[in-house]
């Protein structure tokens, strides 16, 4: 059985399993240095435009926030969980939770359009109709549409990926136990969800304890 899943030039699956984790954690670090550089640049103009910052802060919606927060967390834990009992020979509570993860994901785009949305109809866009005049305001949403677009971009790659995890599985309840796929897309889950962590306080929180 484990021939089914060894592909060349590897010799074992311990080998292959090893090679992809840390292909994922090569490709995971590049994911971190991009949001990173985001993050930097954040606070260097919250240090720059604190005003600014806090009165934008106070404009996000923190209910559409917290609640994908939740949501997230509980996805990450989906998906953790399925590896388990895919290892463990529970195939369909293993595939079941994958599509509980898929739902989960689908879930949290969706409500972020919907924020979207009221963003937009609050003209929350930088430009001309900005509403807010203190100085950094502007910046500050530039900051949130760019980084809260590429992680759900992000979100996106990585319901592709736990989709096909999902038909695999379907045709066949063994490859989840023994393929290093469901390794790999677990770890880029748990890369979004630890990202949006950092987001939820950084784009709901901000001004909150000040107002």
């Amino acid at each position: 059985m484990s021939g089914a899943f060894l592909k060349p030039p590897f010799e074992n699956l311990e080998r292959q399993h090893v090679a992809v984790s840390f292909g994922m954690w090569i490709f995971l670090g590049s994911e971190i240095l991009l949001f990173a550089g985001l993050f930097a640049g954040y606070g260097v103009y919250r240090n720059l435009c604190p005003d600014g910052f806090l009165a934008a802060g106070r404009e996000t919606d923190i209910v559409y926030g917290t609640i994908n927060t939740a949501i997230l967390m509980t996805s990450s834990l989906a998906i953790a969980v399925a590896g388990r009992a895919a290892r463990a020979g529970f195939g369909k509570m293993a595939w079941r939770l994958l599509i509980a993860t898929i739902v989960l994901g689908l879930l949290f785009l969706v409500l972020k359009g919907f924020e979207y949305r009221e963003d937009i109809e609050k003209h929350l866009i930088p430009g001309a109709g900005f509403p807010l005049a203190q100085k950094g305001a502007q910046i500050f949403f530039t900051y949130y549409w760019v980084m809260t677009g590429v992680h759900a971009i992000h979100v996106t790659c990585g319901l592709i990926a736990v989709g096909r995890l999902a038909v695999a599985g379907r045709r066949n309840l063994a490859w989840l136990a023994g393929s290093a796929s469901e390794d790999a897309t677990a770890l880029y889950w748990h890369l979004v969800d630890v990202i949006w962590i950092v987001l939820y306080p950084l784009l709901y929180l901000t001004g909150r304890a000040h107002g």
